[in-house]
């Protein structure tokens, strides 16, 4: 089985069973170990893939990394592991910082076993990092993110290679978090900047409101004409093949097609979230393993999410403190959950009132 299809399977195992395996040994024993496998280490060997790693750490005896990686007789990655409930922080590195210092490890993993992020010293010899160069996800991966984990394969693993493109993967991936954010919601500075160099005149609160609409607006223009501009090739250079068929072609492997069921989902859950929410606050964003209704058409607002790409379909809800996945057996299920829809929805009534 390739690593493509081995990293499948075990995202469909997260999406599946993600209640079951909240726990560190859960996640390490279905999820991290099989994702090691992938990449062609031998997991039962403790002279390759050590368990319970212990090294002499300045101040601290007796305590443990997960695992440690193994090659040519050499330490060469950490790897720490917390449950998939667990939100990766910078306080979880504590065991990787102590340990990276007093082994020959050039690498420490972070991973919760949906998140792993991957560590270096690029910024002073011998000290981790405390930003990952790297973050891989296994319900968001895409063939440049699947690229870049293959360097880590054992086959391949060479850490000249890695650590020359590393820099440029961890400023890369900054950026496009900042830019992301900014074409979400423009900072005031992001915003004065654009402004200086598109508008003439004293760039007044008003024109600074204006701004910004036109900042989030033309960034979904972007996307947009890029969409199309892949589409319109792929379609000129296959001219006897069918569309349907032109979708699924490399070309065009990201394309995301918003069902009918998706819109209607949607259109339900803002009908019974109307009394509370404004109809014209929520709205529909469709990624490739989900569809997401939010508010003020902004990620960081989730409503609900509706999984309706597999056979049994799920509704994502957030009224607690993460996502939980109700299976439903159709759209009326969706009135089932009526009063958690309020609940989300009043708390994002209630942030607009504090803001």
């Amino acid at each position: 089985m390739t690593i493509n299809a081995e990293l499948e399977k075990l995202a469909e195992r997260v999406r599946k069973y993600s209640e079951t395996i909240s726990t560190e040994e859960a996640a390490k024993t279905s999820i991290v170990l099989p994702f090691l496998q992938a990449l062609g280490y031998e997991v039962f060997d403790p002279s390759e893939v050590v368990p319970e790693f212990t090294a002499d750490a300045v101040g601290k005896k007796g305590e443990k990394v997960d695992y440690a990686i193994q090659l040519g007789g050499e330490i060469r990655i950490l790897i720490e592991c917390k449950g998939l409930s667990t939100k990766l922080e910078t306080r979880h590195l504590s065991q990787l910082f102590r340990y990276f210092t007093v082994t020959s490890a050039k690498f420490g993993i972070l991973t919760n076993g949906r998140i792993f992020e991957f560590y270096t010293d690029l910024d002073e010899a011998n000290k981790l990092d405390k930003r990952p160069f790297f973050v891989f996800d296994l319900l968001d991966t895409n063939n440049a993110a699947i690229s870049e984990l293959k360097k880590f394969e054992k086959a391949s693993f060479d850490v000249d290679r890695i650590l020359a493109n590393a820099e440029r993967l961890k400023y890369v991936s900054a950026v496009k978090k900042f830019l992301s954010l900014q074409f979400e919601e423009p900072s005031p500075d992001f915003v004065k900047l654009v402004a200086a160099d598109v508008y003439d005149g004293r760039v007044t609160a008003q024109v600074r409101e204006v701004i910004g609409s036109c900042i989030v607006y033309a960034h979904k223009e972007m996307v947009r004409e890029a969409v199309q501009a892949r589409l319109s090739t792929a379609l000129q250079n296959n001219g006897d093949r069918e569309e349907d068929d032109i979708v699924q072609s490399s070309d065009a492997e990201n394309f995301i097609e918003t069902t009918q069921e998706e819109i209607e989902g949607m259109l339900t859950i803002r009908a019974i979230v109307r009394d509370v929410l404004s109809a014209s606050r929520v709205g529909l964003r469709d990624a490739k393993s989900y569809c997401a209704v939010i508010v003020d058409d902004n990620n960081r607002k989730p409503l609900a999410r509706l999984h309706f790409n597999r056979k049994q379909w799920y509704l994502g809800l957030f009224d607690r403190d993460s996502e939980e996945r109700v299976p439903i057996d159709g759209l009326d299920a969706i009135y089932d959950f009526s009063e958690r829809l309020r609940v989300t929805a009043q708390k994002y009534v209630e942030n607009r009132l504090e803001g």
